[in-house]
């Protein structure tokens, strides 16, 4: 049993970080820190409550520290801890800059131990279902691809960090890092970087929308989130030499947890038929024109299996379930997207691998 320990008990270790961890075998949700309250006891009776890491850092049974913090202190909790001698977790973005996470994995790479970013989006069942179709091949080439997050959120929340503007604020960083790392997931690293990173809403002080280009040789990836969208578009678009795949509605496992901080027993990340995403696909002759379009049964989506994969990693048994120097990439691309809004101009993408990375390049 690998005994785990939860930094922050707000919305990121309620709802996804605490009941991943108590579902999965062989990771035990054993203490959690929490300054102020004791909210982690109420709902997990067994858990110690800590009001700092230091004090948490003194239980030395504790082999995993998962960090869900603002995003401006997950790079000191995750480099002490590392230094403490612990395996980490830290929530998306780990680290506000590039330079930030490459200096956590060279702490990881000295200390021995594991820095693994918590990009759980790869386990959406939109995405799942996505990478099975283009590996199936039956679109034939890729030519273009749209992934969108959109949101009808006409009010930014000024008490909370996220929208209270400042380092680590705004929608790029938060819902960015998603979508450039499930695009560079799926296609690589691009070639160049383009972008638009606005603030729509008029009380907005933190970016509250953008739009994302990524060229590689023969495709283009686009990557769109915003606040101001009160009928959402497909949640991803994929246009091919030989056919289409359009898929609507966001993966329902975020939802539920906001619910009942609970994974349920039956039916966890699966959606109704109305919702499954539309395959569609020339039929004859290149020159008939005709085509016919087909549902296609989703993959259900599993944070847990995010969790597993962590587990199975510390035990040695298989890779993290996400390398250090995906999250590197994935600050990166964010990071040409701001330069490019800011001059105005595609920008090319220089690939420096990271340094002090635990997984070789």
């Amino acid at each position: 049993m690998i005994r785990v320990g939860l930094v922050g008990f707000g919305m990121a270790g309620k709802v996804f970080h605490a009941p991943m961890i108590t579902a999965v075998e062989g990771l035990e949700l054993a203490a959690v820190v929490e300054r102020n309250s004791r909210n982690a006891e109420a709902e997990y009776p067994e858990v110690t409550t800590h009001t700092s890491l230091d004090e948490m850092l003194e239980d030395a049974s504790l082999e995993l520290i998962v960090v869900a913090t603002p995003n401006t202190l997950h790079v000191p909790q995750a480099e002490q801890a590392l230094k403490a001698g612990r395996h980490v977790v830290v929530d998306k973005p780990v680290a506000i800059t590039s330079a930030e996470i490459a200096g956590l994995m060279k702490v990881a790479n000295d200390s021995g131990k594991m820095l693994i970013p918590f990009h759980n989006r790869r386990w959406d069942s939109d995405f799942q279902t996505l990478q099975k179709i283009v590996a199936g091949g039956q679109l034939g080439r890729i030519v273009a691809v749209e992934s969108t997050f959109d949101r009808w959120r006409q009010l930014p929340k000024l008490e909370t960090w996220r929208d209270k503007g400042g380092p680590g604020t705004g929608i790029l960083l938060d819902l960015g890092t998603h979508l450039a790392d499930q695009a560079l997931h799926l296609f690589g690293l691009p070639e160049a970087v383009s972008a638009e990173v606005l603030v729509e809403r008029d009380t907005a002080v933190a970016n509250d929308s953008f739009t994302i280009r990524l060229y590689y040789p023969r495709n283009v990836v686009t990557l769109s989130a915003n606040c101001l969208s009160a009928t959402s578009r497909p949640r991803f678009t994929v246009r091919a030499t030989k056919g289409n795949y359009v898929k609507c509605c966001l993966d329902p496992q975020e939802a539920k947890l906001k619910e009942s901080h609970r994974v349920t027993p039956v039916g966890w990340g699966t959606e109704p038929a109305e919702r499954w995403g539309k395959l569609t696909l020339e039929v004859g002759s290149p020159t008939s024109g005709n085509v016919i379009t087909q549902p296609v049964e989703p993959i259900p989506g599993d944070y847990r299996l995010y969790y597993a994969g962590v587990r199975d990693a510390i035990l040695g048994k298989a890779e993290p379930p996400v390398a250090a120097r995906d999250a590197f990439h994935t600050a990166r691309v964010l990071e040409w997207a701001e330069q490019s809004w800011a001059e105005k101009r595609t920008v090319s993408c220089e690939w420096v691998p990271a340094t002090g990375q635990l997984q070789s390049e």
